[in-house]
């Protein structure tokens, strides 16, 4: 990967350095994160059938115990980034380098930067392909929703899917998001419903909307939205997650949705190897190396709305 460098630089340099916005990887604190996977782990799905009958004198063996699994495969990933002295010492860099052919480093606020900055990238990709990643494009992994059957969601037939109050594909609006609300939740199990990590996951999108809808009502808070204010509907909770789809929500358990890395912190780790005690030359080198990959349990717990 390379970088290049757009100044006008005169005089002296603030010293603070500012990215783009970007998504923290937010949806991790709604899904079940499973560390320390090397290879895959299996998450086996245990499914009971008359299993209860009459009591008798005799042990008489009745009804079923199955046991399936789905395999959560997390993908190896890298950040490789040259960064050169020589480039940085023809701009705004220069003054805050060391004197002397061999005490150039780069100014401690700007490597920094860069590892601050590379970590949030890390934390926004995953953040989006959670939801909509596609294992067959370079440097992604298979998401929940990704569309064409290819989303572990998506694929799954047994997950139930939800009407949307004005037809399939219809844009969530402010007036339309309460609704669509209520028609997610009414297709809930009964056997899921009340249970207490059962969430309905939307995206930044619908989160407005439904900001939007709950502040026109004029309920207690909204207005200034302090921190007691705790985003629900009809007693469930409500996952803002800003990887997710416009126009889609998704009614789970977080016990049923999976996050697979061999190591969390392995996402903001990034070193810096400064190569001029190894080969002489002028280049930094960023590297960062990470797993990650997603995967449901129970297809028919899951409501979705499209």
């Amino acid at each position: 990967m390379g970088y290049s460098i757009t100044s006008n630089y005169a005089g002296e340099h603030a010293g603070q350095y500012i990215g783009a916005a970007m998504r923290s990887a937010k949806s991790l604190d709604n899904l079940t994160v499973l560390e320390n996977i090397k290879f895959k782990r299996n998450i086996t799905k245990v499914a009971g059938a008359s299993l209860i009958k009459d009591a008798t004198c005799d042990f008489s063996d009745s009804g079923t115990l199955t046991l399936t699994e789905r395999v959560l495969n997390p993908k190896e990933l890298q950040i490789n980034v040259d960064l050169c002295k020589k480039d940085l010492l023809s701009d705004w860099q220069a003054a805050q380098m060391g004197a002397g052919a061999w005490n150039r480093d780069m100014s401690s606020d700007f490597s920094a930067f860069v590892v601050s900055h590379l970590s949030d990238t890390i934390s926004d990709w995953i953040e989006q392909v959670i939801w909509t990643g596609n294992d067959s494009d370079p440097g992604s992994v298979t998401g929940m929703l990704t569309t064409g059957g290819v989303g572990t969601i998506d694929a799954d037939t047994a997950v139930v899917e939800a009407d949307n109050s004005g037809g399939a594909g219809v844009a969530h609006s402010a007036t339309n998001i309460d609704e669509n609300l209520g028609l997610i939740l009414a297709s809930v199990p009964v056997t899921l419903y009340g249970k207490e990590d059962l969430y309905i996951y939307m995206g930044t999108t619908a989160y407005r909307l439904y900001i939007e809808n709950q502040a026109a009502a004029g309920y207690q808070n909204l207005y200034s939205m302090n921190d007691a204010f705790i985003p629900m509907y009809n007693g469930v909770k409500i996952a803002h997650c800003p990887g997710m789809p416009a126009n889609q929500m998704v009614a789970a358990q977080k016990s049923n949705l999976f996050f697979g890395t061999d190591l969390v912190s392995d996402s903001t780790e990034i070193r810096m190897l400064d190569m001029s005690a190894l080969d002489g030359s002028d280049n930094v080198r960023v590297v960062a190396k990470f797993t990650a990959g997603v995967q449901h349990a129970q297809g028919g717990d899951i409501v979705r709305q499209d």
